[in-house]
């Protein structure tokens, strides 16, 4: 199973928008650490089992071929505090990072009504079929 942190598992546009998205973060003195990349198909549905088949909250609502991780155009985040540690309780950081990301072109989790994913980025200018339709 393949679950990257490595930018360079993204595409080379994705990868240039999380570094630049790490960048921004810093320039206003956030840290954050990549938690996820790429995605194969078999990982994805693992995720998916979580909260459903397999113990643990649901984390996401794409079966394995259905998520932008799967084709390299997303990654997932996490803000950190002083000491490195991942700080998942304080809203008003985790908007200014999904605030960042906007500006820079890119959809934001967070931002969606349904299921709400704050550790989230993708693509902006591509859909799921678009992308299926690629493979």
């Amino acid at each position: 199973m393949i679950n990257s942190r490595k930018l360079e598992e993204l595409t080379p546009l994705m990868a240039g928008k999380c570094q630049d998205f790490i960048n921004a973060c810093e320039a206003v003195g956030i840290d954050v650490i990549i938690t996820s990349t790429y995605r194969d198909i078999e990982s994805q549905d693992a995720c998916y089992a979580q909260g459903r088949t397999a113990p643990g909250k649901k984390i996401t609502n794409c079966k394995g071929g259905d998520s932008f991780h799967n084709y390299r155009v997303a990654f997932d985040f996490v803000p950190t505090d002083t000491k490195g540690q991942p700080v998942w309780n304080d809203n008003k950081l985790w908007a200014q990072c999904g605030a960042i990301g906007e500006k820079l072109g890119l959809t934001w989790g967070g931002s969606w009504v349904s299921f709400q994913d704050r550790p989230h980025f993708q693509q902006a200018d591509v859909t799921i079929t678009q992308l299926k339709a690629l493979k």
